[in-house]
């Protein structure tokens, strides 16, 4: 962080004492976000102008759900209409970022990444349940037949089909609650050297590094 003199920080900090918010100090000072942030620490805000920057805080709250909720409507109607060769694609990304190099296999703990990717090899690819192989990962702490009834859930496969549960030591802090998800394709050794071909052409249409 860039060192300001005494004064700019005197400032920033009576601002803040006077019920200035983070947005409105950083326009004022002409200093980053972050940097006020840092500055501001511990300087409690004024009694009098409590009520004042609380109002801010509750219309900075509605201007930023009010964005949320533009961007899932400009979202509904940018993908209301994807075509099957758009979905392939999405395919090749998500396996791109989450995929096996060597079999047909993508492994994640985001069931809506795994929502996607199986909805795209079952209804775009065509691929029967028979076709796709689930294994899960658990933590020992997890339960079990809720994690279970979870993945099944979400990849539309019933879990006595699932092909093994691996349990892990250790608790699942920091890690999601249902454990990871890991997807692959019997005899998927055409299908990834298709996928890897169009990410190939993909990186050389952007320009490879």
């Amino acid at each position: 962080m860039r060192k300001y003199g005494d004064s700019v920080v005197k400032k920033v900090r009576f601002l803040r004492n006077h019920g200035f918010s983070l947005p409105e100090i950083s326009r004022e000072m002409k200093i980053p976000k972050t940097t006020v942030f840092d500055l501001v620490k511990g300087v409690e805000i004024l009694p009098e102008y409590l009520s004042e920057w609380t109002a801010k805080r509750g219309g900075s709250r509605r201007t930023m759900l009010k964005k949320i909720k533009q961007a899932a409507v400009e979202g509904e109607k940018f993908v209301s209409h994807l075509t099957k060769k758009e979905k392939i694609l999405i395919l090749c990304a998500l396996y791109w970022a989450e995929g096996n190099k060597k079999d047909f296999i993508l492994t994640n703990t985001d069931p809506a990444l795994i929502r996607v990717f199986i909805r795209v090899l079952k209804d775009t690819l065509r691929l029967k349940n028979d076709q796709i192989r689930i294994s899960l990962r658990l933590y020992e702490d997890l339960d079990k037949e809720k994690c279970l009834n979870f993945w099944s859930k979400i990849v539309g496969i019933p879990k006595s089909k699932f092909l093994t549960t691996n349990i892990l030591p250790g608790k699942k802090i920091g890690k999601l609650e249902y454990g990871m998800c890991r997807v692959r394709v019997v005899k998927g050794g055409d299908l990834l050297k298709k996928v890897m071909g169009i990410n190939k052409i993909i990186a050389k249409r952007f320009g490879q590094i």
